[in-house]
């Protein structure tokens, strides 16, 4: 797979890393020759442009890019180049940062972006989920698609504990996307037998009240329990 990062910083190097160390073929561009720390991520291209610019973007070959992620600490910019990456270049999948959570809601299909990360909502979720054992926490949101990824950790008094994946009736608009057991993730299969302390991380087709608290009923602690 190619990817294009925009903005070379200690954010977009990181994920460059992350990227190379899976196989992954890696383009860093940035506009500041300050940024162009080659040797910190020596097997990555890079490109001293102006990734806001569709001549620079036309340098960087975007157009045989699989992914271009935006990864600038500039939420304009951000969503420049998302939007040139999705028009200009047809760019399949589109991966945007935002650095001010107020911006979020810019961040959406009408601009090119696919996936927005946040770090102050990831961050704000991971504490969640330290402090929330049982209760669902929002990851992140698809916006092309409008679903969105939710984790729970399963406690001791939930009621599917110990069920076989086979046997629980899950809402019509949610699917089991992974269980973390431990430090291993498992592919879920029918058999799987759901344990205390598992990680459920879900894809829900919409955000719906209903939907959620059903969930949350579902794989919450049983009244038992409470």
């Amino acid at each position: 797979m190619r990817v294009v990062i925009a903005g070379a910083g200690s954010v977009g190097r990181s994920i460059a890393r992350e990227l190379i160390g899976h196989d992954h073929a890696v383009l860093l561009i940035d506009k500041d020759p300050m940024a162009m720390k080659v040797s910190s991520v020596s097997e990555a291209e890079w490109l001293l442009a102006d990734a806001c610019e569709i001549s620079s973007l036309s340098q960087a070959d975007l157009a045989a890019a699989d992914v271009v992620v935006a990864a600038t600490g500039d939420d304009k910019a951000n969503l420049v180049v998302s939007l040139l990456a999705k028009t200009e270049f047809a760019v399949p999948r589109v991966v945007a940062r935002v650095n001010n959570p107020k911006n979020e809601w810019m961040f959406d299909e009408a601009w090119g972006v696919d996936v927005l990360v946040s770090t102050p909502r990831i961050m704000t979720s991971l504490v969640e989920e330290a402090v929330s054992v049982g209760d669902l926490v929002r990851i992140f949101t698809f916006h092309q698609s409008g679903a969105s990824m939710y984790e729970i950790t399963l406690s001791p008094g939930a009621a599917v504990v110990g069920q076989q994946i086979s046997q629980i009736g899950w809402p019509s608009a949610a699917v089991l996307a992974a269980i973390i057991r431990g430090d291993q993730p498992i592919a879920p299969s029918q058999d799987d037998t759901l344990e205390a302390g598992d990680e459920l991380l879900l894809i829900v087709s919409s955000a719906e009240q209903a939907d959620l608290l059903e969930l949350q009923h579902l794989l919450g602690d049983s009244p038992a329990a409470t």
